[in-house]
């Protein structure tokens, strides 16, 4: 069998690792326990999230033991890595619900059964913690002037770190401790703005037990330009299918740029690394089918079959020229706004098609909306029962997005 390691590698995966050819050594011949960590900051996952679970899925089916840390108590302080501003706070019982929606989704991925995965929550062990004991246990082992050199607390400095936020590098290094002491918990894994934290808590281990524990971080999901992926129109790419339809999520992959695409099904989808170089010998519009490759094999896992099914089906009657749009996203509108007639600019900010009517003002003068196919070209535009056909009406809006409106 394959050393999960050269497939982590081969895909791209690893950005960088403390011991190379040791943790290399370790995954081929034996079988170990790991972890990742994950704040429930917001009440669902995002994409962000989810190649941490590609990552932690490559490593179950080669047979390692994942730990899912959910961060109850880490949250509570929040990670000041990469922002420039403190966090909010958020309360316990917040807290609690998005690391319970967390659970949630990540049994989609991630195999519990017969002890073969873990989930434990940080509030169990640190919210109990008695600050002066702490500091003696853990704070001694660390150097604030090796820590203000961190990449993590760099941005932070320019703007005023707090003593709160401060504290955040030795919670997760205890949080490595106590895995490794409890179950064994020989490597952290985590995004590339992780790395300063996780080398914090190697070098705590080495301190408190004289054992060499590993860390290793992971590709950030970004665009051949390095600009970082997940953003949509409307905010987050989250896994949530309340927050984005899974035709939305399915379009957001179907719509990546052509030099990112083979890369990505490298990095987010477990296709065999043959069949995808097979993908890299097509160019021009031979890679549109690429495109829904990877678009449904990343909704389906995210999704599900049937909704992958869906939105691919919806998507391919939209770009073909079918009049099939049982699975396109919909909106609705009253039955007396159709009758009376409807302002182009009042519709398409009523079911959330822009932000505004400038910005719909906008689309509409630069030929960026059409409805049933045909183009609108005046902003005092009437909509009403005469573009419906059986009820509905179709609005494109730009080269990609399509909407039903119903008439409720």
């Amino acid at each position: 069998m394959k050393n999960v390691f050269d497939e982590l590698k081969e895909r791209g995966l690893i950005a960088q690792c403390t011991h190379e050819e040791e943790i290399r050594k370790i995954l081929g011949e034996e079988k170990i326990t790991f972890y990742i960590g994950f704040d429930p900051t917001a009440d669902s996952l995002h994409i962000g999230h989810f190649m941490q679970l590609v990552v932690m899925k490559h490593m179950q089916n080669a047979g390692h033991r994942p730990i899912i840390l959910l961060g109850g108590g880490t949250t509570m302080v929040g990670d000041p890595t990469g922002k420039s501003d403190m966090r909010p706070m958020i309360t316990p019982e917040i807290i609690q619900k998005n690391a319970d929606n967390f659970k949630v989704q990540m049994s989609k991925f991630i195999d519990f059964s017969d002890n073969k995965a873990i989930m434990v929550n940080n509030a169990d062990w640190l919210m109990g913690l008695n600050y002066i004991d702490f500091l003696r246990e853990v704070g001694v082992h660390y150097s604030v002037n090796r820590m203000l050199t961190a990449e993590c607390f760099k941005t932070r400095m320019e703007k005023g770190l707090t003593f709160l936020e401060f504290n955040y590098m030795l919670m997760q290094g205890y949080d490595f401790y106590k895995l490794n002491k409890d179950y064994g918990c020989l490597m952290e894994f985590g995004g590339d703005d992780q790395w300063s934290n996780i080398l914090g808590g190697i070098e705590l281990i080495r301190k408190k037990e004289g054992k060499q524990a590993y860390g290793m971080t992971f590709t950030l999901l970004t665009t051949s330009e390095g600009k970082k992926m997940g953003k949509t129109e409307k905010g987050a790419l989250w896994l949530d299918p309340e927050k984005v339809s899974p035709y939305d999520f399915y379009q957001y992959w179907r719509n990546v740029d052509d030099k990112d695409v083979i890369r990505l099904l490298k990095l987010v989808t477990f296709l065999p690394l043959e069949q995808i170089a097979e993908y890299e010998k097509l160019e021009g519009q031979e890679l549109n089918k690429v495109k829904c490759v990877l678009a449904y094999e990343v909704t389906k896992m995210v999704h599900g079959e049937e909704e992958a099914k869906k939105a691919n089906d919806a998507a391919m009657a939209i770009f073909q020229g079918g009049n099939d749009t049982s699975n396109m996203p919909s909106a609705t509108v009253s039955k007396s706004d159709i009758e009376n007639g409807i302002n182009i600019l009042d519709l398409l900010t009523s079911v959330n098609l822009v932000a505004s009517k400038s910005e719909g003002r906008r689309l509409v003068q630069q030929n960026g909306i059409a409805v049933n196919g045909e183009k609108v070209t005046a902003v005092d535009a009437i909509i009403n029962s005469d573009f419906f056909k059986d009820g509905e009406m179709v609005i494109k809006k730009g080269k990609k997005t399509f909407l039903k409106i119903i008439i409720d």
